[in-house]
């Protein structure tokens, strides 16, 4: 399982969707400042991005796809 620095594993399964939405917005603005100051290709941003990429994939999993699930019944 991908490990989210600060977050617990156990800690993303049971996120609801604000909590989730937060982390994506903190991930982002920690991802941008880290890109500035070290660079887009730095090891650190790279990080950061997988990162970022791990939460918007839950959300996707979690309530994009549900949603289209539904909407196409």
């Amino acid at each position: 399982m991908f490990s989210i620095i600060g977050v617990s594993p156990e800690r993303t399964t049971a996120m609801i969707k604000q909590d989730l939405i937060v982390l994506i917005e903190k991930k982002r603005a920690e991802l941008i400042q880290v890109a500035v100051t070290n660079g887009l290709t730095s090891s650190i941003a790279i990080r950061y991005s997988q990162e970022l990429d791990h939460l918007l994939n839950e959300y996707n999993r979690k309530y994009i796809k549900k949603t289209r699930q539904v909407a196409s019944l």
